[in-house]
């Protein structure tokens, strides 16, 4: 009887032990991603994540992927918000941004020229009122009457069809740019990474709407998913306010990076681990077949197995199907994050 009484006060004091010990265990994982970054720390973070500029064929300035939203409404089914979103490329990322509603993006990238086209982004998003000024400033067009927050894409891409790019305005927007980042945000940067701003806004005030001959970038932005509803960045005002809050707040970081690289991918899994947060998804384009073709993916797996995963992180991919080659040949599927780094493979 009194080892049973003895046993029963043991359970009595050990049982809010271990409760209290889950409790913290559970406070320790809590996320602590910082709400706002810094301007310091959000450089700081660049260039502690960043390998050295890398080569790729082309320049990339806008996505040729039309099915791209496809898989957004299982991706959201698939995935929690307030967590961290990995991408690479240019403006395909806000659009799968907008609709995971991470707490955190990072965007990698071989091409140090695309953290250019990221920092041109943040510039924008951060200096335009609403969509349309935003589209006005993003190709030095002049804001046509008449366009009011309740437009769609399409309807907004078709009110600036017949706005001609503006020289004058170019030059205004471009030094607003050039000012927002290395003065109100006191980035950095050298005169080579000023001269490759000019460059690749001179691209987008020349080339209008055809950024990229096929598809441009109207066709991406009044593309819908597999429901058919618009999910693009632009489709709303609520889905370009979203990513203009986080651009504000320095939590869209751009990094320099291979994806078999030694420390781009393997430096932010350091750094999502040190404050509690996992990753939700992680869009790639189609880069795998690169990797592929070096014999290099098994070593981007690796990578990818160093970051916080669960079961809801989701990779979204690119793959050529068939098609005529400017988009309507790409296809996006999902798969699990966690159980793929799981078979790597020898390292």
């Amino acid at each position: 009887m009194l080892r049973r009484s003895l046993v029963a006060l043991a359970l009595t004091i050990a049982l809010p032990l271990v409760w209290t010990a889950g409790r913290s265990l559970d406070a320790a994982r809590r996320p602590t991603l910082p709400s706002r970054l810094s301007d310091r720390s959000f450089w700081q973070l660049i260039v502690d994540s960043s390998e050295p500029d890398g080569y790729f064929r082309s320049d990339n300035l806008t996505s040729n992927e039309l099915g791209y939203q496809k898989v957004i409404p299982d991706l959201v089914g698939r995935t929690q918000t307030g967590r961290v979103y990995l991408g690479v490329g240019p403006e395909q990322n806000f659009t799968y941004i907008a609709a995971l509603k991470p707490a955190l993006s990072i965007i990698f990238d071989v091409r140090r020229g695309n953290l250019l086209v990221h920092l041109m982004y943040k510039a924008l998003f951060e200096l335009a009122g609403d969509r349309a000024e935003f589209v006005s400033m993003l190709f030095s067009k002049p804001r046509p009457a008449g366009v009011t927050t309740a437009a769609t894409a399409a309807d907004l891409f078709a009110a600036f069809a017949s706005s001609p790019g503006d020289a004058e305005l170019y030059g205004r927007n471009l030094a607003a740019i050039e000012h927002q980042l290395t003065d109100t945000h006191a980035l950095p940067l050298s005169r080579q990474d000023v001269n490759g701003l000019e460059r690749v806004y001179r691209a987008f005030y020349s080339r209008g709407f055809a950024v990229r001959f096929s598809p441009t970038y109207a066709d991406l932005m009044i593309q819908t998913d597999s429901a058919g509803v618009a999910r693009s960045y632009l489709a709303t005002e609520s889905a370009f306010e979203l990513v203009k809050m986080l651009e504000s707040r320095n939590l869209v970081v751009p990094v320099v990076g291979d994806f078999a690289g030694p420390k781009a991918i393997r430096s932010i899994g350091t750094y999502l681990k040190a404050h509690g947060a996992t990753v939700s998804a992680f869009y790639l384009s189609n880069v795998e077949q690169y990797l592929d073709r070096a014999g290099k993916w098994p070593t981007f797996c690796h990578n990818v197995a160093t970051l916080p995963l669960d079961g809801a992180s989701t990779f979204i991919r690119t793959s050529s199907g068939r098609g005529n080659g400017f988009g309507i040949g790409f296809v996006s599927t999902l798969g699990s994050m966690l159980q793929e780094s799981r078979s790597c493979g020898p390292f």
